[in-house]
């Protein structure tokens, strides 16, 4: 449910762009911002929040762009672009060495383990993962606007874009803490048979 709070004003901007990607922009941005503003009030820290800020970003743009040109020709890319932001949130997040999903972990793990390899490497897998759907989503949306503007195939595609993630996010990170545990036992077999 983590997850699906932090693509809320992503959402929003889907539902709302049907009566104009203006009002679309403008609906993400007081979302991601009310969002942002109620993760301050309960005392969540508000580092390692590259998707946050890059939501709001994204929106501010696009309502500037959109209030001043509401007949755009990227109008029609509205699915496109927003899942290309992502896409480069997601593989900037990798780079900066902040990974997008750790913001969101770290609401569900406890602070321990926040500083280990372990929790590191596994949030750079999930967010590689995200980023990678991102990516070829972008694609597929963009090269559907173009060829063949087709709303049921455009909103398959969105659904895709984000279930697989979700799926592999839901199972990744128990199989690697298991094959962690699996392979520390065997390293601590060894250094025991050393040490006799």
């Amino acid at each position: 449910m983590n997850y699906l709070r932090s693509f809320i004003p992503w959402l929003v901007f889907a539902a709302v762009s049907s009566a104009g990607w203006q009002w679309g922009a403008l609906a993400g941005l007081v979302t991601a911002a009310a969002l942002l503003v109620a993760d301050r009030a309960a005392g969540l820290s508000l580092g390692h929040r590259l998707l946050e800020y890059g939501t709001i970003l994204f929106f501010a743009a696009l309502g500037v762009l959109a209030f001043a040109r509401p007949d755009s020709g990227l109008r029609m890319y509205g699915s496109a672009l927003s899942t290309g932001w992502l896409a480069l949130i997601a593989w900037a997040s990798i780079a900066a060495r902040r990974p997008f999903t750790m913001a969101i972990a770290r609401r569900m793990a406890p602070p321990e383990v926040w500083h280990t390899p372990l929790f590191r490497r596994i949030n750079v897998v999930l967010t590689a993962a995200w980023a990678l759907s991102f990516t070829l989503t972008a694609l597929a949306q963009t090269a559907l606007s173009a060829y063949h503007p087709n709303v049921i195939y455009s909103i398959v595609i969105q659904i895709a874009g984000f279930v697989l993630p979700i799926r592999f996010t839901a199972a990744y990170p128990e199989r690697a803490r298991a094959r962690f545990m699996k392979n520390s036992g065997a390293r601590n077999d060894i250094q025991g048979g050393l040490a006799s």
